[in-house]
């Protein structure tokens, strides 16, 4: 795995905390922190979609984040375990694991152009 899909691996991540801080902030402080965590995530982000493709950069992202979020909303929020659940969500990872293990990274062009 290169320097990039470390990037958006770091970005889903990041995604995840401000996901949850959505629905637990609630305050300004923790407000401010919730918005600087989206942009932390989108600056990595693009920083990655500058050499990788963007429709499956964005897949993973949203991937990580979405199974991320649901995963720790069960472990340390109490949300309702369900095996449904967990099918469905590593049918998403399989499908995002997929788009990332078919798409190929552009030649690099050393010309400079």
């Amino acid at each position: 795995m290169n320097h990039n899909w470390t990037l958006v691996i770091i970005a889903g991540f990041i995604e995840v905390l401000w996901a949850i801080g959505l629905k637990y902030s609630n305050n300004w402080i923790s407000w401010v922190g919730v918005a600087l965590l989206i942009y932390l995530s989108f600056f990595i982000l693009l920083k990655a979609t500058k050499k990788l493709p963007v429709a499956t950069v964005y897949a993973v992202f949203t991937g990580i984040g979405t199974a991320g979020t649901v995963v720790v909303e069960m472990i340390f929020f109490k949300e309702v375990f369900s095996w449904s659940k967990i099918f469905f969500i590593l049918l998403l990872l399989v499908g995002v694991l997929g788009l990332k293990l078919v798409t190929t990274e552009p030649a690099k062009n050393e010309g400079g152009v």
